[in-house]
């Protein structure tokens, strides 16, 4: 989940970069053919009605202008950015601007809607041209239609049974509706660029499509498109028509749908989250009756179903659902998958043909992660029974009973930050629509692909108003109760708070759901085109601090694993995984005082991360200075950013990169027991669960899931990626080495450890660790003094009181209120003794005391000295007699 993510998707590497200008040239009018014939990029921009940017500098000798086939010329003046504008776009603020002749400006709506060049030629002679460029257009747009287009309803509306269809497209020269098969216009709103019609109550389920004439820059020409809506409420197999589809047609809701009770919302600082991908989840389970659909959520008695009912009344609040929206990398219909044609579990465990097998047929499979939307807001059909029509709304409403009726309420993960394709691409939905709008542009005019996509610019009114429509749809439509945003620092803060803002104004009464209740986080990384707010202020770790959204920490989760994700040698160790108390002879480590010295750092940044990443924490670090969480360094940046608990999530393993135990096989010594492999686990998930704020882990995870090394699955298939809930399947390990697109320099390290029996887990460690880790889970959710509710709160309730230079490499013993815990990282039992607790009546807690791990209930306490003793890979959580939890 860290920056820079490795390619994603299939689809990815045939991608390049769109540049918005003629290759070839159009069979249009002379002077469209002189505006295209040139404009190889797009470097000039136009801001507003009145205004275009251009790095080209004005002389007495020349003149600028912008060139229209559709509106002929308009002329430019030499002008300065207004202090307003610069903050508007702060990526422009020192480059030359150039203001339209007012005689002009009325021009402006026609010329957009053509070919479009800025010229700067010679001022005495007017073909004399001295450079030409393409011209991006986002911004005047905006400002000529957006005011109204706001508040447009767009996609299929329903009144009194009657639908209306409506699309933004405001450069359309005719946009038409293809209607099951029949030809009908649409209406030009001036105002707003909005077209639309209205339809009798006999287009109910009809398919249709929009036929878009529009002038199209990545081609040159002008081009006649057959789209589907981008506000689609329910589609065809393969999204190949959109539906005209009322989300509140009765027949769409399963039984029980409008009295849905869902469990208790549970505040995002309080949330324990898992994160599980539809398909993962039961396409191995031979219990479900619907192995990868939006049902098995319903099959109460399936191993996968009582296992999240297990995990929720220990205290899991939420499950995460990778991406459920339409994507465009899998076809939809069961007949249409293939499937690998080895039989993949007859070869060797170090074998390079299970990959080579899975590979063969990765483009044309059931399998992706889904990070490849092709329509935001329909649900993806590959998960329902039929993907041809309703199936897919009423399954996921199923899925969403079936999750809330095991006492879990649901989380989607979106992914607005780019689209499958743009440019002319077949799937390319919203660039056929209105090219060079909805993509975020480079300086050229070449699409952003720092996403490992081709980006989308929610700071543009309209796709930002997309964001905020379609998930308000989400919430109000399938009761959706959470949203988790895929590489939200490419979003504006402003956006993600225009989300919040919506689904704030979302009542029972009115809506059906609270919208207050519904959690908001995502990934706040910092990187690509918008890195360091370079176009507007980002949805980031430290800008969204104090906004009730929260953001993935990787400071914590990097000292537990140890190393980083994109390490060459990936036996780099830290808390959990042994350095410098286990260590396993990578060079990679350093020396014996460097790795001492790197284990208190570690030490250092789980404590902030326990502090729920507060950036005021403050407390004595290992050097034996008093520090603040901002003043601890992680990689040049501050490891403590939130304002308070619940700004910042704590996880130790996610989708990306390796699961947390094929990481730990990577980090540990090899002559580490397959026990011990399970203690250091458990260890690590409980450096997250026992945080302030929210915690998630990635489903399986308490089980000791492996993907058999494999760091990037999102196109491994089933064999790599399957959840194996029954212990005698194995945990996942030892299926193969791992393709080799990702994961092929680190075969040499993955041969040796995917044969070797001690490595991989039986029954005992599978099904122990994951008691253990609920018995944690327990104490986190029934002890009050963990959910904090004000980062002061925090300050008064935790402390570190062996912090210093005197700590125990190794070992953190954490006191929170009535509660001391012990994470005891280190192979060999450790002792701590806290001189201030002496005679203080403590005992190990009970529901540890009377829980499933035998090795915990060895620890002890010496109440006349205040010592805790615990063993070696094991964290132990003490209570003050007479303190209850909640």
């Amino acid at each position: 989940m860290k920056p820079p993510r490795a390619t994603l998707f299939r689809t990815a590497a045939a991608l390049a970069t769109l540049a918005l200008g003629a290759a070839a040239v159009p069979a249009v009018s002379q002077t469209a053919r002189a505006t295209a014939a040139t404009a190889a990029t797009a470097e000039a921009q136009w801001i507003d009605r009145a205004t275009v940017v251009w790095k080209v500098e004005h002389t007495a000798a020349t003149a600028e202008e912008l060139r229209s086939a559709a509106g002929g010329t308009l002329r430019l003046a030499p002008s300065a950015l207004t202090d307003a504008q610069k903050a508007a776009y702060p990526h422009l603020a020192d480059r030359p601007a150039y203001r339209l002749d007012p005689r002009d400006r009325d021009k402006a709506a026609t010329a957009l809607r053509g070919p479009l060049t800025a010229v700067q030629r010679a001022a005495d002679d007017r073909d004399h041209v001295l450079h030409r460029t393409g011209v991006q257009i986002p911004g005047v747009l905006d400002d000529l239609y957006a005011g109204r287009a706001r508040r447009a309803r767009l996609g299929p509306v329903f009144h009194g049974g009657r639908p209306t269809l409506s699309v933004w497209a405001p450069t359309a020269q005719d946009v038409s509706l293809d209607l099951d098969g029949r030809t009908v216009a649409m209406r030009r709103d001036p105002g707003s660029g909005v077209w639309s019609v209205t339809g009798s109550p006999g287009w109910r389920d009809k398919p249709y499509r929009y036929r878009v004439r529009v002038w199209a820059p990545s081609v040159g020409k002008t081009v006649t498109n057959e789209v589907t809506d981008p506000y689609s409420t329910a589609l065809t197999a393969d999204s190949a028509r959109s539906l005209v589809t009322d989300l509140a047609d009765p027949r769409l809701a399963p039984a029980g749908w409008a009295s849905l009770k869902k469990p208790k919302a549970v505040p995002l600082r309080d949330a324990r989250i898992q994160e599980l991908q539809i398909r993962d989840f039961s396409i191995a389970d031979r219990t479900s009756a619907h192995p990868g659909q939006y049902l098995a959520f319903t099959d109460r008695g399936s191993d996968g179903m009582r296992h999240l009912t297990r995990l929720a009344r220990s205290g899991t609040s939420y499950v995460h659902l990778l991406p459920a929206f339409d994507f465009g990398t899998v076809p939809e219909r069961r007949s249409d998958q293939a499937r690998p044609g080895c039989d993949l579990a007859a070869l060797p465990a170090d074998s390079d043909q299970q990959q080579k097998c899975v590979a063969g047929t990765a483009d044309r499979d059931g399998y992706n992660w889904g990070y490849d939307p092709l329509h935001y807001t329909v649900p993806e059909g590959s998960y329902a029974s039929d993907p041809d029509g309703p199936a897919r709304t009423r399954e996921f409403r199923r899925m969403v009973q079936g999750l809330a009726h095991a006492g879990l309420r649901t989380v989607m993960d979106v992914v607005y930050n780019h689209t499958v394709a743009a440019g002319q691409d077949s799937k390319s939905v919203l660039d056929r629509i209105v090219p060079g709008y909805y993509q975020r542009l480079l300086d050229d005019g070449g699409v952003a692909t720092s996403t490992c996509c081709p980006g989308t610019a929610p700071e543009h009114a309209m796709m930002g108003k997309l964001v905020v429509d379609s998930i308000v749809t989400w919430a109000r439509q399938y009761k959706v109760d959470g949203f988790r945003f895929d590489l939200m620092g490419h979003h504006p803060k402003a956006n993600i708070l225009a989300v919040r803002k919506a689904l704030d104004a979302l009542t029972p009464a009115k809506d059906g759901v609270d919208g207050k209740s519904i959690i908001l986080y995502g990934e706040g990384w910092n990187f690509g085109e918008a890195a360091d707010d370079a176009r507007f202020v980002q949805a980031t770790q430290r800008n969204m601090a104090g906004t009730g959204i929260a953001t993935f920490s990787d400071r914590a989760r990097d000292a537990v694993r140890g190393g980083g994700p994109f390490d060459e040698d990936p036996r780099v160790q830290g808390f959990a995984s042994g350095l410098f108390t286990d260590p396993n002879g990578s060079p990679a480590n350093g020396g014996r005082d460097e790795q001492r010295a790197r284990l208190l750092h570690a030490q250092d940044l789980i404590k902030v991360g326990l502090s729920g990443n507060l950036a005021d924490y403050t407390f004595t670090d290992t050097g034996g200075r008093r520090v603040k969480g901002s003043e601890v360094d992680y990689n040049g940046s501050p490891a403590g950013y939130a304002a308070a608990p619940g700004d910042a999530l704590a996880y130790a393993d996610a989708h990306d990169n390796e699961t947390l135990y094929d990481a730990l096989a990577y980090k540990l010594p090899t002559t580490t027991s397959a026990a011990d492999r399970a203690r250091a686990q458990v260890v690590a998930l409980a450096t997250a669960t026992l945080s302030q704020g929210p915690a998630l882990s990635q489903a399986g995870s308490d089980l000791l899931r492996s993907k058999s090394l494999d760091r990037n699955s999102f196109d491994s298939g089933d064999w790599f990626n399957a959840i194996h809930w029954d212990c005698a399947s194995g945990n996942g390990f030892g299926r193969g080495l791992p393709p080799a697109a990702d994961n092929e320099s680190k075969w040499p390290y993955a041969k040796p450890l995917l044969t070797d029996a001690s490595v991989r887990p039986g029954c005992s460690e599978i099904t122990g660790a994951s008691a253990a880790y609920r018995d944690l889970l327990r104490i986190r959710t029934t002890e009050k003094v963990f959910g904090q509710t004000t980062a002061e709160g925090v300050q008064r309730a935790l402390s570190f009181p062996l912090s210093g230079t005197g700590e125990t490499p190794g070992v953190i013993t954490m006191r929170l209120g009535p509660l001391v815990v012990v994470f005891n990282a280190t192979p060999s039992r450790q002792s701590q003794t806290v001189p201030t607790l002496a005679g203080a009546p403590y005992a190990l807690h009970p529901v540890q005391a009377r829980g499933a791990d035998a090795t915990v209930r060895t620890s002890g306490y010496e109440r006349a000295t205040g010592t805790f003793t615990v063993p070696g890979r094991t964290v132990a959580v003490f209570r003050a007699s007479g303190a209850v939890g909640r």
